[in-house]
């Protein structure tokens, strides 16, 4: 799986360090920018309706009273009343048709999944997690965003305003009640979800005594297949005591025992729906001469890997921490997703051959390299044994104890890899090779997702409540909408707006599709034309990263692509995600009691 960011520690990342300002100060920098922005646009508003001593007094009031009287008053008893009125509407309009809409999409489901995929764990839960994220935002941003208008075109709401109810508790109230909605339809489509991944995934193989026959050796007497079951069958290989597994396809293998002469029990499949706890290093390249370098560009676009020259010195690195007896008494577990260019198709199914050498981080000391076959989107594992044979300075083999001679005494070590073949290349990144820590539960790591699927669900609900508190409720439905997708094509919108696309920005972008024009040409319209176009530019390019870096990022926020491919959710990078939402949702609902108060309701 890609990780393009370093998961950070939770203090790292909130407060100041070397690897940078640290969340928190940059959240009280927006607050404070917004903060300044908001009152002098609310000056200027109140100076045009009441003039410039009246309007600076009114906006002063509005503050103290907000800070001396609004916040200290709010009554937890009314904000439970509103919530209640609130779940009460979301029933009246029939909300649980959202559910049902989710159930049939899984009845038919079965027709568009390709179950002979060589991943099948992970389609069924990038689908299941993605048609559970899309469906409840949209239900989020419907709920929220025509809640209020609704009661202000009814005038219900003036049996509200009427009574002793302050603005912010009738806002938190109307939050609070379209997320405990949601967030039941949530619970129900979470468990369906789980019950129809795992029953989509159940199969079991047979094996028959005809497919069986014995084998020398004294590691492993039977050999033979598995049944042909859910599009795959298995290779098994049992041990001198009937034990052993089958080989592993489709992301998943068995365990198989023989119970009896001619009898096989083949077990449940295993491997699919994992949680992988890995431990990652720090990369570092070295070039084809052996000297610290960058890596190489093979001409791909995204430039996320590095790669190294093959039959060459080139080396991919990595150096890993609290690499300690009593967590891998066994060994060290290495898994790795390596990328394959070739500059020549050769045999294309054997793959390309490489190595893995474990080197002692500060005296130089190396195990004996060890040989194995990359294979593109392939995952390979290797368990690395704790008896190895190091290579002295003079070229002989010594046996050594991996963590006596190879890991020093802070639990560092290396783990070099290389490509053997001439003119093929390795690519690789910090995060596809790492050291697996064990399995964390599958089904907390599944509920880790659905977490990360309400705090969107939240944030979507608080735009869309603050947004409905001065616009009617179709523009809300669009405003709210348009913060969802800033947020989910967030990185290709601030591309734009600093100028990394090709092309210029959305004017000038317009004229070359209306002109067909290339995007690498010159305009050649005229100095004035060229001038204007980009100063237009210039301004809508500001707004779009103003907008892309104030909006969440709804892509962040998104965990599902953990789960479906078998790795465990940090909890660091949840409690982040929990901080953000926390950040979004206060100065969201402070920021709708404002317009709420602002908003004359009463004739």
């Amino acid at each position: 799986m890609e990780l393009e960011k370093e998961i950070l520690p939770l203090a790292d990342w909130l407060f100041p360090s070397l690897r940078g300002p640290g969340a928190l100060i940059v959240l009280i920098a927006v607050v404070a920018a917004l903060s300044v922005v908001t009152i002098f646009a609310a000056y200027l508003r109140m100076a045009i309706r009441l003039g410039p001593g009246e309007g600076f007094y009114a906006v002063a009031k509005a503050i103290a009273t907000a800070i001396s009287s609004d916040l200290p008053g709010t009554s937890l008893r009314r904000v439970w009343a509103m919530t209640r009125l609130s779940i009460q509407e979301a029933l009246r309009r029939r909300v649980l048709i959202g559910f049902a809409i989710f159930a049939i999409v899984l009845l038919f489901a079965g027709w568009f999944l390709d179950t002979a995929s060589d991943h099948p764990a992970r389609l069924y839960l990038s689908f299941m997690l993605t048609a559970t994220q899309l469906m409840i935002l949209v239900l989020a941003i419907l709920l929220s965003t025509f809640s209020l208008p609704a009661d202000i075109k009814s005038k219900t709401i003036y049996t509200v305003v009427t009574k002793p109810v302050r603005a912010g508790e009738i806002v938190l109230g109307r939050v609070l009640g379209v997320v405990l909605v949601n967030t039941a339809i949530l619970v129900l489509m979470g468990v369906v979800s789980y019950v129809f991944v795992v029953r989509g995934l159940a199969h079991r193989h047979e094996i028959a005594a005809e497919d069986m026959e014995q084998a020398g050796g004294a590691d492993a007497v039977w050999e033979g297949v598995t049944s042909r079951d859910a599009h795959h069958r298995h290779q098994v290989t049992l041990d001198a005591e009937g034990r052993g597994r089958t080989d592993y396809v489709m992301d998943h293998d068995h365990e198989v025992r023989m119970t009896g002469q001619g009898s096989f029990v083949v077990g449940s499949p295993q491997g699919a729906l994992v949680a992988r706890v890995p431990k990652y290093g720090k990369l570092r390249f070295l070039d084809r001469s052996g000297r610290e370098g960058e890596g190489i560009s093979v001409g791909k676009e995204w430039s996320y890997r590095k790669y190294i020259e093959g039959g060459s010195l080139a080396s991919a690195a990595w150096s890993f921490s609290g690499i300690t007896p009593s967590a891998f008494p066994d060994g060290l577990p290495l898994e790795m997703n390596i990328s394959v260019f070739r500059t020549y198709k050769g045999d294309i199914v054997s793959g390309i051959l490489g190595s893995i050498t474990v080197k002692h981080p500060r005296t130089g000391l190396s195990s004996e390299p060890i040989p194995f076959t990359a294979r593109e989107f392939t995952l390979y594992r290797h368990e690395v044994p704790r008896k190895l044979k190091a290579v002295e300075t003079d070229g002989t083999l010594k046996d050594i104890d991996l963590f006596d001679s190879l890991v020093d005494e802070e639990g560092n070590v290396e783990v070099w890899i290389q490509c053997s073949e001439r003119s093929q290349y390795f690519g690789m990144a910090q995060a596809d090779v790492y050291v697996r820590g064990g399995d964390a539960p599958f089904v907390l790591n599944f509920g880790k997702a659905y977490v990360g699927i309400w705090l969107q669900m939240l944030i979507a609900t608080c735009f869309g409540v603050m947004l409905s508190t001065f616009l009617s409720g179709a523009v809300a439905l669009f405003a709210t909408g348009s913060t969802l997708v800033v947020g989910l094509f967030r990185d290709f919108i601030i591309s734009v707006a600093t100028g990394e696309q090709v092309g210029g920005g959305p004017v000038e972008s317009f004229v070359r599709i209306i002109t067909q024009m290339n995007q690498t040409i010159e305009l050649d319209m005229g100095k004035a034309i060229e001038w204007t176009i980009k100063g237009v530019d210039a301004v809508l390019m500001g707004f779009m990263w103003l907008a892309a870096s104030v909006f969440p990022d709804y892509r962040t926020l998104d965990t599902s692509r953990f789960v479906a491919y078998g790795f465990n959710i940090d909890g660091n990078l949840l409690a982040q995600h929990c901080l953000i939402a926390l950040a979004y949702f206060v100065v969201l609902c402070v920021y709708g009691n404002f317009f709420l108060k602002s908003r004359e309701i009463a004739a």
